[in-house]
């Protein structure tokens, strides 16, 4: 990577924002080919662990901190349409 940071220690928003620059360099069509594939290569890899960290975020979404401080599965309760 060309990031200081190893890209398990990059935040999303680190690694969205390194995708963003690697886009752009590609966009711009004057990239080597040796070069292009490289930045495919990190682009992958940031984008897969972007995935899983909206992965595992959505699944801490799941649940819900109750008053006494239990997870419980967080569900929403649709009002009924004679609530009205």
């Amino acid at each position: 990577m060309t990031e200081t940071k190893k890209s398990e220690e990059l935040t999303f928003e680190e690694a969205m924002k390194g995708l963003e620059g690697i886009v752009a360099k590609l966009e711009e069509g004057d990239v080597p080919l040796e070069q292009a594939i490289n930045y495919f290569q990190e682009g992958m890899a940031l984008s897969k662990m972007c995935h899983e960290k909206l992965q595992h975020v959505e699944k801490q979404m799941d649940f819900i901190l109750k008053d006494n401080g239990e997870l419980a599965p967080f569900s929403v309760q649709e009002e009924d349409e004679g609530d009205k």
